[in-house]
């Protein structure tokens, strides 16, 4: 094993930006939203070895969003009190447990301990994974940092139900315990990430003292409660109309189109495969013109194509949801540094918060919006949520975080 300086040769200026540090994380983070993933991508294998009810399906998702949503802000609370940088690698761990009970789990309460593990391992991964990327970057490449980040989820996420289908599907459940390669891969990587974490931990304080002394003009507590209640309910307008394309996208082609499914899933496949891309510019474009015009751009500038995607033909249909996929995408990084900004001194409960509530709305979405469609149709489900971006309005509430040396060319 290689010392710490050696390992990241590009962090050892603790005033510029560490992107191997940055790299790093963000692949640990494909690794842990691959492993997290399976869950969804394999209830149909469980479903028919165990001879699942529908309830009982539903109850394991629910475990699993419950576990990695509620713990995260707690996690992220706790370790600002005191932060932990072998604590990545020992919640990768616990996904690790998880993945092995998962792949001898025999009935259906040892698939519930497992999918609670592997939310609690991911609960454990976000909040500090996410303070490691702001400590590893400088004030100008926040919101590059954040991207970097959140795309490696974004790839990991796409990633886990293919090679679930590939290996899971075809060969059995046994055979999760495979995917405990890249758990080991991942505790590698964060235990040389936990070196440079515990050398370089009086960071934490030194950039929540740059982040502050940046801002000109500090916040009273009232403001900053009301941005963080804006962004929050930002957050619950991108996940829920996310949840209706993720979830109920090839029902609807299928409805409509008359397509097959194999088709509708390449047309879901082409909408999560835009993702990422919007993922990767919103943080650099929230350092270049500032964050608030990034958040405010990204939710209401997806409203055209949502309010017109029920009355397009099927060509139209697939050019739409791409740009809304950018688009809408495009707002987590510049919501996350934005929030962070705020609060610098509590990053971990604040990206817990943040990405807690982020999954737990996605799940929550797909429940809702399930029981909506049963109720009404597919077609009701999107007329109803293309509506949800122009929330984006409600942008125009947060306050302008003024910056003594600006971001490039813009304020936060």
């Amino acid at each position: 094993m290689q010392s710490q300086d050696e390992s990241f040769p590009a962090a050892r200026a603790a005033g510029g930006t560490a992107f191997a540090v940055i790299i790093a994380i963000g692949f640990s983070h494909l690794l842990n939203d691959t492993l997290q993933s399976l869950i969804p991508a394999i209830y149909p294998v469980v479903k028919d070895t165990l001879k699942l009810s529908f309830t009982q399906v539903g109850l394991i998702a629910f475990t699993f969003q419950l576990s990695a949503s509620l713990l995260q802000p707690v996690i992220g609370f706790l370790t600002d009190r005191k932060p932990q940088p072998f604590s990545l690698a020992m919640g990768m761990g616990v996904t690790l447990c998880g993945l092995f009970f998962l792949s001898f789990a025999s009935s259906f309460a040892w698939l519930l301990m497992a999918v609670a593990l592997i939310g609690v391992g991911s609960s454990i991964f976000h909040p500090e994974a996410a303070r490691v990327a702001f400590i590893a970057a400088s004030g100008e490449n926040r919101g590059l940092a954040q991207s970097i980040f959140q795309v490696g989820g974004r790839i990991g996420s796409a990633l886990g139900p293919l090679l679930a289908a590939l290996i899971v599907v075809r060969l059995g459940q046994s055979h999760i315990w495979w995917f405990g390669i890249l758990a080991l891969l991942a505790i590698v990587l964060l235990f040389r990430v936990g070196r440079w974490y515990r050398r370089n931990v009086h960071l934490v304080k030194s950039k929540a003292r740059e982040v502050a002394d940046e801002i000109q003009i500090a916040l009273p507590r009232r403001k900053v409660v009301l941005a963080v209640t804006v962004l929050l309910v930002l957050i619950f307008s991108k996940y829920f109309y996310l949840a209706s394309m993720t979830s109920y996208l090839t029902f609807y082609l299928i409805a409509k189109f008359h397509v097959s499914i194999a088709v509708s899933q390449l047309y879901l496949f082409v909408f999560l495969a835009s993702i990422p891309f919007g993922t990767m510019l919103g943080g650099p474009l929230g350092d270049r013109f500032g964050r608030k015009y990034v958040i405010w751009f990204s939710i209401l500038g997806s409203a055209p194509f949502t309010l017109a995607l029920p009355h397009v033909d099927l060509l139209w249909t697939a050019i739409f949801t791409v740009l809304i996929g950018l688009i809408l995408s495009s707002a987590f990084p510049a919501i996350l540094v934005y929030a962070q900004e705020l609060l610098p001194g509590k990053v971990g409960m604040i990206s817990g918060l943040f990405y807690g509530f982020a999954f737990g709305m996605g799940g929550v979405g797909s429940g809702v919006l399930g029981i909506l469609a049963d109720h009404t149709s597919i077609f009701f489900v999107y007329a109803v949520c293309a509506y949800l971006p122009l929330i984006g309005l409600i942008a125009g509430f947060l306050p302008r975080l003024r910056h003594r040396k600006p971001l490039r060319a813009g304020e936060g």
